[in-house]
C-alpha cells in the first residue's frame, strides 16, 4: 500500500481533507493530529475498519479503541444514557483531553470497544482532528497512531516510521501541544473513576464532579497492581533500549546518573540520558538530551516520546531518566515513563 502523505501545517487543504472522509467512509484507516499524540483514525461504526487498526498497530483486539467525535450532539447516538456527570465534564473539558466510558448502544460494534459494553469517547480540540471526524462520518475510533508498545507519536514523522505503508493517509499537522494521551474517566461506577491519568488531573476533575477515584491499579511503582482499563496492563511507550528511571533528591539524582552512565560508558555501551534544562551542565558522561524545563512542565509532555525515539535512532545500549514528579502532570508524566522504563526504578 502506498500511504498518502497529506502536508496540513499552514491550514487544511479541502481537497485532501475530503479524500481523508472519502477514504474513511470506505473502511480505510488516516493518521491524524490531535492536542495530545497522533491518532490512528477507522470509522467506529464499521467493525471490519476496527479490526484493520488493531492489524495495523499490532494492537491486542482486547485493548479498546476510543471513539473521536466533533458534536456534543454526536455523544447521545452511541450511548445507552447521558448521565449528569457526563454533561458536566463535557462542559467544561470538551473539546480537550479528556476520555469519558459510558455504556455503549447496539450502534458500536464490539470490534471497537475490545468486546466491553462500554465505550471510550472523546471530543479532541484540534481543528484537523475534528474537521476529519465530520468529513469520515462523525464516528472515528482511533488509538495513537505507532506499532503497538512504541513511544506515541507526536510529530507526523514518528508516524511515518511506524505505519509508512500500512495505513491509507497520514496528515500532518505539525507537533502536538500536550503529548501524553488524554485522560480517561469511567462513569459507569458510582463513583468516577480515572483509568488512565493525563492533562485534565484528579485536583481538576473534582473541581466538577466532586468526589472521584483513582484506579488502584495504576500503583506507578509496584508491576504487580493490574489496573482496571485493558490497555494499561500492557507494555506501552518503550524504547529499544532498557530505561531505568532514578527517584530521589535532585542532588543525589545526578550524582547516581553520572555514576551509572560513566559504569556504562567503561563497559562500551552507548548510554542515553534525560536530563531537564536545570540538570543538563551537570552529566558528564553519555548521550545527554534535555527533555524540557522544571518551570514549564508541559515542557516535559510534549518532548517525552520523542526523546525516546531520538534515543532508538542514536542506537543507545541503556538510558537514564530523572523522575519528574511535576505538580500538574506529574501523575500523568510518571505513568507513562514508568510503563516505558517496564518499572525500573532506582530510589536514591
Amino acid at each position: 500500500m502506498e500511504t498518502i502523505f497529506a502536508d496540513m501545517t499552514k491550514g487544511i487543504d479541502k481537497k485532501l481533507m475530503q479524500k481523508a472522509g472519502d477514504i474513511l467512509k470506505e473502511g480505510g484507516l488516516v493518521a491524524f493530529p490531535t492536542e495530545t499524540v497522533y491518532g490512528l483514525g477507522g470509522n467506529a461504526l464499521d467493525a471490519e475498519a476496527s479490526r484493520k487498526i488493531y492489524a495495523a498497530k499490532g494492537r491486542p483486539s482486547d485493548n479498546p479503541l476510543i471513539v473521536h467525535i466533533a458534536d456534543f450532539d454526536a455523544l447521545p447516538k452511541i450511548v445507552k444514557e447521558v448521565p449528569k456527570a457526563a454533561r458536566d465534564l463535557a462542559d467544561a473539558f470538551w473539546p480537550g483531553p479528556m476520555t469519558m466510558i459510558l455504556n455503549k448502544n447496539d450502534k458500536v460494534p464490539m470490534s471497537t470497544t475490545g468486546g466491553l459494553s462500554t465505550v471510550a469517547i472523546r471530543f479532541p480540540d484540534n481543528e484537523i482532528a475534528d474537521a476529519m471526524i465530520l468529513a469520515g462520518g462523525g464516528y472515528i475510533a482511533a488509538p495513537s497512531a505507532n506499532t503497538s508498545g512504541r513511544p506515541s507519536p507526536t510529530t507526523a514523522q514518528h508516524v511515518k516510521e511506524d505505519l509508512d505503508g500500512k495505513i491509507d493517509m497520514i496528515i500532518d499537522g505539525g507537533p502536538v501541544g500536550i503529548g501524553v494521551e488524554s485522560t480517561i474517566v469511567d462513569l459507569t461506577e458510582d463513583i468516577p473513576m480515572v483509568l488512565r491519568p493525563g492533562y485534565i488531573n484528579m485536583d481538576m476533575l473534582r473541581e466538577v464532579l466532586g468526589e472521584v477515584r483513582l484506579d488502584p491499579g495504576l500503583h506507578f511503582n509496584d508491576p504487580n497492581f493490574h489496573p482496571k482499563a485493558p490497555g494499561m496492563k500492557y507494555r506501552h511507550y518503550a524504547p529499544k533500549a532498557p530505561l531505568t528511571i532514578v527517584e530521589g533528591p535532585a542532588d543525589l539524582v545526578v550524582d547516581k546518573i553520572n555514576e551509572l552512565s560513566q559504569e556504562g560508558e567503561a563497559a562500551g555501551k552507548r548510554v542515553g540520558i534525560i536530563a531537564t534544562d536545570e540538570t543538563a551542565a551537570r552529566y558528564h558522561h553519555g548521550i545527554i538530551k534535555s527533555i524540557g524545563t522544571r518551570t514549564e512542565e508541559i515542557t516535559i509532555s510534549m518532548h517525552l516520546y520523542g526523546i525516546l525515539r531520538d534515543f532508538d535512532a542514536l542506537n543507545a545500549d541503556m538510558i537514564y531518566s530523572e523522575a519528574f514528579e511535576t505538580p500538574n502532570l506529574g501523575q500523568a508524566i510518571m505513568n507513562r515513563l514508568i510503563k516505558a522504563a517496564g518499572h525500573q526504578v532506582i530510589k536514591v
